[in-house]
C-alpha cells in the first residue's frame, strides 16, 4: 500500500472495526435495523417490571443499612419478642391477684416470654422519660430493702413500677446494699442501666406499708398516677414521722423483756427487774448511736444492763430467778427480723444477699455474746452462784404465759414502728404461735426444735394470708409474732457455761439456740410458701420457678 493510499480517509466499516469476512452467530445481520434508545433493555428477566406497568417509587428517607441496623419500619413497642422453638406459654394474669404474685410470676420467666403490658403508659402518649422511671423504681426499691423486705419482694416491686409505665423489658437486680435495673427497649437497641446504693437501714414498718400501698396503686390499671404524682407521694412517705415517740419505744422494750421473763418462769419482781435492765440498755444503745458507734458495739452495750441486774440480784441473796432476768433482756436484743429475712433470701435463691444478711446476724449475735459474757465473767469472779445445769422451771400457768406472749408480740410490733391497725392482728398471731408451741412441747413432749418450726410455720401462714387480704407486706404480720419463739434461754445457758470454763457444754447449748433460730426462719418461710396453695396464683404450671433445677445438677 502506497503512502497516498495510507492518507485516504477510512470508510465507516473500517472505523467501526467491522470486518465483513469475520462473522459470528451473535453478530447483527447486515441490513437489520435495530432501534436505538428503546425503553426496554436488551437483557430482561422474570423479575423485571413489564413495559406499561407504572409503579410509584417512594423515595427512601434513610440510606440502605446493614443487617445490624434497625429497619425503618421497626417499632419496638409493637414488634413481638423472639419466639423460642417451643413456643411462648400462655400466662393468664388476672386482675384480682395481688401485684406481688403477678410480678413474681413474670420475674421467673425469661424476658422474651413475658407477656406485653396490657395497658399503655399512664402518663403522656409517649410515656415518661426512661431514666426518670428507673430513678423512681430505684428509690422505691431502696425504701423496701432498707426496711428489711426480702430480695424477691423488692425485685417484684421494682418490676411492677417499671411495668406500670410501659417498661416491660427490664431486669431488676437486688443485693444486700446495691440495687440496679436495666431496661432494653428491643433486641437491637442499647440498654439503659441505673443503680443505687443503700447506705442506711431503719426499721419502720409504717413506711414499708405506705410504699407497698404506692406500688399497689401504680400496678392498678384503673388508677392513673403520673410520674410527678408518684414522686410527690414518695417524698411524703420519706417525710412522715414515726408513729411512736422515743419514750414509747423505750417503754415497749422494757415491757418486752418483762413479758419474756414471765414466759420462762419469772414473777413480778423478775418482770420489773428485766424491764428496768432492758430500758437502761436501750438508752445506752441510743447514746452510743448518737456518738456514731457501729451497731456491733450498740448491741454489746445494750446486753450488759440486764445481765448486770441479774448478777446483782444473785449477789444480794434476793430470792428471785436471776436467769429469767437475763433471759428476758436477751429476748429484746436477738435479731429475729434479720435472721428470717436472711434465711428467706437463701431459700428463694438470692444467695449473695442471704450470706450478707446472715453475716450481719452473726455480728449482732457476737456483740450480744460479748456483752453478756463480760458481765457473767465478773459475776462468777465475785462469787455469784449461777448454775447452768438447773433448767428454768416452767410452772403450769398457760393463761399467764399466753398473755405474756401476746404482750411480747404487741411490744415487739411497737418497736418495729408498725401501723396501729396491724398491732391487734400480730398480737393474736403471737398468742396462737405460743399456744401451739406450748401444746406440742410441754403437753405432747415433742422436741423444742420441731415445736418451734411448726409454730413458726403457722405464723408465716397466717401472716401471708393477712397480708394478701390487705394487699400489703407480710413482714408486719410475721416478724413480731415470732418474738415469743426466740431462743433466749438456750443462748443464756450457753453463755453461762462458757463463762464457767465449760466450753463444750456451752457450745452445745449455743448450737441448740442456733437450731431453734433456723427452725423459726425456715418455718416462717415454709408457712408463707404453703399459703400460696390457698391463693390463685397466675400462670399455673407454666410460671413455675425456672431456676429450681440449677441446684440439682442439671
Amino acid at each position: 500500500m502506497t503512502e497516498a493510499e495510507d492518507r485516504k480517509p477510512q470508510s465507516d466499516e473500517a472505523r467501526s472495526g467491522y470486518d465483513p469476512e469475520i462473522t459470528s452467530e451473535f453478530a447483527i445481520p447486515q441490513g437489520l435495523a435495530v432501534p436505538r434508545g428503546g425503553t426496554e433493555p436488551e437483557t430482561t428477566s422474570e423479575f423485571a417490571v413489564p413495559d406499561g406497568l407504572d409503579v410509584p417509587q417512594v423515595p427512601s428517607a434513610e440510606p440502605e443499612g446493614s443487617a445490624f441496623n434497625t429497619p425503618r419500619t421497626y417499632s419496638a413497642r409493637q414488634a413481638p419478642a423472639f419466639t423460642p422453638a417451643t413456643g411462648i406459654p400462655v400466662v393468664s394474669l388476672t386482675k384480682d391477684v395481688p401485684w406481688q404474685d403477678r410480678m413474681r410470676t413474670m420475674l421467673r420467666m425469661p424476658v422474651a416470654e413475658r407477656p406485653a403490658p396490657e395497658s399503655a403508659p399512664k402518663a403522656e402518649d409517649e410515656g415518661p422519660a426512661v431514666p426518670r422511671v428507673l430513678d423512681m423504681t430505684l428509690r422505691i426499691g431502696e425504701l423496701l430493702l432498707a426496711g428489711g423486705e426480702g430480695a424477691e419482694d423488692v425485685e417484684a416491686a421494682m418490676f411492677a413500677v417499671c411495668r406500670s409505665y410501659g417498661l416491660d423489658r427490664c431486669e431488676p437486680n437486688v443485693t444486700f446494699t446495691l440495687l440496679s435495673i436495666s431496661y432494653q427497649p428491643s433486641l437491637v437497641d442499647d440498654p439503659v442501666t441505673a443503680s443505687r446504693t443503700v447506705r442506711r437501714r431503719g426499721t419502720d414498718y409504717t413506711r414499708l406499708a405506705a410504699v407497698f400501698h404506692l406500688v399497689d396503686d401504680l400496678s392498678d390499671p384503673e388508677t392513673a398516677i403520673s410520674l410527678e404524682e408518684a414522686y410527690r407521694r414518695l417524698a411524703e412517705i420519706r417525710r412522715n414521722r414515726h408513729p411512736y415517740p422515743g419514750w414509747v419505744l423505750t417503754s415497749a422494750g422494757g415491757l418486752l423483756a418483762g413479758a419474756a421473763s414471765v414466759l420462762v418462769g419469772g414473777d413480778l419482781i423478775v418482770f420489773v427487774a428485766a424491764a428496768l435492765g432492758a430500758m437502761l440498755g436501750d438508752r445506752l444503745a441510743w447514746l452510743c448511736a448518737g456518738r456514731g458507734l457501729p451497731e456491733f458495739y450498740q448491741f454489746t452495750v445494750a446486753a450488759m444492763p440486764p445481765a448486770a441486774i441479774g448478777i446483782a440480784l444473785t449477789l444480794a441473796d434476793i430470792d428471785v430467778k436471776a436467769s429469767a432476768v437475763i433471759t428476758g433482756g436477751l429476748f429484746a436484743l436477738l435479731p429475729g427480723r434479720a435472721l428470717v429475712a436472711g434465711v428467706q433470701d437463701g431459700l428463694t435463691g438470692f444467695y449473695i444477699t442471704a450470706s450478707a444478711r446472715l453475716l450481719e446476724v452473726m455480728y449482732f449475735f457476737v456483740g450480744i455474746v460479748a456483752g453478756v459474757l463480760i458481765i457473767l465473767y465478773f459475776g462468777v469472779k465475785l462469787g455469784a452462784e449461777l448454775d447452768p445445769d438447773v433448767a428454768l422451771i416452767i410452772e403450769e400457768r398457760p393463761l399467764w404465759q399466753i398473755g405474756a406472749a401476746m404482750l411480747l408480740s404487741l411490744t415487739f410490733a411497737v418497736l418495729l414502728q408498725q401501723e396501729r391497725s396491724t398491732v391487734l392482728a400480730v398480737t393474736l398471731n403471737g398468742g396462737v404461735a405460743w399456744s401451739v408451741y406450748g401444746a406440742m412441747h410441754y403437753v405432747a413432749g415433742i422436741s423444742p426444735v420441731a415445736s418451734t418450726a411448726v409454730a413458726a410455720g403457722l405464723v408465716g401462714l397466717f401472716g401471708q394470708l393477712l397480708s394478701r387480704y390487705r394487699f400489703a407486706s407480710a413482714l408486719p404480720y410475721t416478724t413480731a409474732a415470732i418474738g415469743p419463739l426466740l431462743p433466749g434461754s438456750a443462748t443464756y445457758f450457753g453463755l453461762l457455761s462458757i463463762a464457767q470454763n465449760n466450753v463444750d457444754k456451752g457450745l452445745v447449748s449455743l448450737a441448740t439456740a442456733a437450731s431453734l433460730a433456723m427452725a423459726i426462719a425456715i418455718g416462717v418461710n415454709l408457712g408463707s410458701e404453703i399459703s400460696r396453695l390457698f391463693l390463685r396464683i397466675p400462670g399455673g404450671a407454666a410460671s413455675g420457678r425456672r431456676a429450681a433445677k440449677r441446684t440439682r445438677g442439671f
